[in-house]
């Protein structure tokens, strides 16, 4: 495995994440089904990435995506704006006035306690990100000498969306890797994207040609068997307990069978209550294991736990820090994501370095 490069020549972007943003309406305490208000926010497998680089690590990132152009789309876009994300790859498409052909997509996330596990209803269907084709996007020109990105992101969910999701995804990283831009990819497999399309052999269909464009691979124990057919060993259904010899033999042939990756990486995560988890991390790099054991942490919302460990890791990465560092980023990062409200991180980088340095949660005055 050979290490990963990051560009040297100055870059408008430090990464450049490419993916669908959705407005959540978040209940709050309460339940989808029987609330009488929501909070929203934005979220996104793709986008939560771009956005943890730049609030949390101060980094310049831009999100390629399209919007319908209607309230609901302005709205989207508003609160992109708040999160510091570069909008100037944001594409707009006119609105029907109803969404029979286009729309924004919708996530309604409920985010459990105790023995209720948090829970999602996507309403996604016919977004205009989904119908983006190749050739949409001047890929030529985004990764240019007049542009030009550090890091190019995307991930499964994206590819998941429509057939020429993964089109684009794969034309995307064609001019990444054209550039010299290190990709990364987080497979994130959600079981309602595929189901309808061809369900898991279509995932691995898909995500087994993609993956030979990557440079770091992101994922689970559930996403490598769903999207590659890399099986763990001696991991029950329901993931209670997670041996680290099984990690580090699927890691090991997940580096064999692609040979182009440079940085495999899966978190470990065992759920114990919806409120109540343990998360870790394990990785593979230039052929060593780096694992950052497991600790037990508090949870108030676990969605967006896995992007914002990707962010940390990236981060990591792009500044130049030892492996073992950057992977205690991700771990750390994601544990305090999960500890505030909404997909994206509200952590600053200097609790990440307390986290990473062994700080507690005692009181900062």
């Amino acid at each position: 495995m050979n290490p990963i490069a990051i560009p040297e020549s100055p870059r408008r972007w430090d990464c450049l994440s490419l993916g669908e943003v959705m407005l959540r309406l978040d209940p709050g305490e309460s339940r989808i089904h029987t609330t009488r208000q929501f909070q929203v926010w934005e979220g996104g497998g793709e986008y939560n990435v771009a956005r943890g680089l730049r609030r949390c690590f101060g980094l310049r990132t831009a999100f390629a995506t399209v919007l319908a152009e209607n309230p609901v789309g302005r709205l989207v876009e508003d609160l992109m704006l708040q999160g510091g994300v570069d909008t100037s790859l944001l594409k707009w498409i006119p609105y029907d006035g109803v969404g029979r052909t286009v729309r924004n997509g919708l996530n309604f996330t409920e985010r459990g306690f105790g023995v209720r596990a948090a829970a999602g209803c996507s309403d996604r269907g016919h977004t205009a990100i989904s119908q983006v084709k190749a050739g949409d996007f001047d890929w030529p020109s985004i990764f240019g000498p007049e542009n030009g990105t550090k890091w190019l992101h995307t991930g499964g969910i994206f590819a998941a969306l429509s057939a020429s999701t993964a089109e684009v995804a794969a034309e995307a990283m064609d001019a990444a890797r054209l550039d010299g831009t290190p990709v990364s990819y987080d497979l994130n497999f959600r079981d309602s994207l595929w189901k309808s399309i061809g369900g898991k052999a279509k995932a691995q269909e898909v995500n087994r040609e993609l993956v030979r464009k990557v440079d770091l691979l992101l994922g689970n124990e559930e996403d490598f068997s769903a999207m590659l057919g890399v099986k763990i060993k001696g991991v029950s259904e329901d993931f209670a307990e997670l041996p680290i010899a099984g990690y580090e033999e699927m890691l090991r042939e997940v580096a064999a069978a692609y040979p182009n990756l440079k940085l495999v990486a899966s978190t470990l995560r065992t759920a114990s209550s919806a409120s109540r988890n343990g998360w870790g991390a394990i990785a593979i790099y230039q052929d060593q294991i780096v694992h950052v054991p497991q600790r037990e942490i508090e949870i108030l919302d676990r969605v967006g736990g896995g992007d914002s460990f990707a962010s940390g890791l990236i981060y990591g990465l792009l500044a130049g820090k030892p492996i073992e560092w950057a992977v205690r980023c991700g771990v750390a990062h994601g544990a305090l994501a999960m500890t505030t409200p909404g997909d994206t991180s509200m952590a600053t980088l200097s609790e990440v370095e307390r986290i990473i340095n062994g700080g507690s949660a005692r009181i900062a005055r």
